[in-house]
């Protein structure tokens, strides 16, 4: 079962989302170490010394010296910002802890740390799927528990019309995984002319580029060209242009706080009732979609959001009969399974 938050964390919460959307770092230089004056031969250089979290062999790099003045003013502002890292950092654990909000597994973490340090989420891309799930403790004020927050995969979509129209992109995609996990390979796929869609490491971890169906037959199944992706392809897939209409902006539970994007938690739910009825039944997915819609329902009726969500089922009810059909599926099948009070709360609207 879920919870809303005391208001003390719902602020933190808020706080904490400021602080990390204004840092910004050098990406030259991981936030986690500092940096050290050393004395050569009667002049000092500036060192960067590594964490222990950067898994880095040789311990320091060379930055530059000392009497350099603008060199010696990014190191002073560098400090600067490793103070507010550690104060992110602090309320982090503060939200995990005391609030018991979600934390996602540590590579899983890094890996949308890396994306966003590239560029991914200031090019219009969101994440989905079970990782933006687990971010909505963040965007709601409310606990959330249940196997439904499990995932070792990371799905991120972006509309192929942004990713042409911003005309920019990410480093090559496999160098900005290759920063977290040397083992991450493009997966073959059977048409793939335009660039994989999916990405695979060793242990099972999973990142997949997604892109709404842009409304022919021409293009199902066809992997479509993401110029701003660095040199990945995305799956065009059917109801994602819901999905990812008029996202939102909030904040993953990782280190000092990593600024996110993932879709409107309402259109997320009936979404998810959407693909629910889409799945084969007993293939374990099906079920966890249902588990993350009801318990969205449940959490949105709690933070006095019910009717934001009936706006979007409304939405999504008059995009035709093939939405209704799968719609009115799942809450039947949720009713019968008697899961939760999303089917009343959303049946007879």
């Amino acid at each position: 079962m879920g919870r809303r938050l005391d208001i003390i964390y719902t602020t933190m919460a808020a706080e904490l989302l400021d602080r990390a959307l204004d840092a910004q770092f050098d990406s030259d230089f991981s936030e986690t170490g500092t940096f050290i004056e050393v004395p050569v031969e009667g002049r000092s250089y500036w060192y960067y010394k590594f964490s222990q979290r950067d898994g880095q062999k040789d311990g320091r790099k060379y930055v530059g010296p000392v009497d350099d003045a603008e060199l010696t003013s990014r190191v002073q502002k560098f400090r600067e910002l490793k103070t507010d890292f550690q104060a992110r950092r602090k309320i982090v654990s503060t939200l995990v802890r005391e609030g018991r909000l979600f934390s996602p597994e540590r590579r899983v973490g890094d890996l949308i740390e890396a994306f966003w340090k590239a560029g991914l989420f200031r090019l219009r891309a969101c994440l989905v799927g079970t990782v933006a799930y687990q971010t909505y403790g963040t965007v709601l004020g409310y606990r959330f528990s249940g196997s439904a927050m499990q995932t070792g995969d990371i799905d991120v979509a972006q509309f192929h019309s942004i990713s042409v129209a911003v005309d920019d992109t990410i480093p090559p995609v496999l160098d900005v995984l290759h920063e977290v996990d040397s083992s991450f390979r493009a997966a073959p796929a059977l048409n793939d002319a335009q660039g994989s869609t999916r990405y695979v490491a060793d242990g099972g971890l999973r990142v997949d580029f997604l892109t709404p169906n842009r409304g022919s037959d021409e293009f199902s199944g066809k992997p479509a060209k993401m110029p701003s992706l660095g040199g990945a392809a995305a799956e065009p897939l059917r109801f994602l242009d819901f999905l990812i209409y008029e996202p939102v902006r909030t904040v993953l539970l990782h280190k000092g706080g990593i600024p996110v994007t993932v879709p409107d938690p309402a259109r997320f739910a009936i979404h998810k009732l959407v693909v629910a009825a889409r799945r084969r039944i007993g293939s374990g997915k099906d079920m966890k979609d249902l588990e993350q819609a009801g318990n969205l329902v449940k959490a949105l009726e709690e933070t006095a959001r019910l009717e934001d969500l009936r706006e979007r089922y409304r939405e999504a009810r008059d995009r035709g009969p093939a939405w209704r059909e799968a719609i009115d599926t799942s809450l039947l099948r949720m009713r019968q399974l008697k899961m939760n009070l999303a089917p009343d709360l959303l049946a007879h609207d």
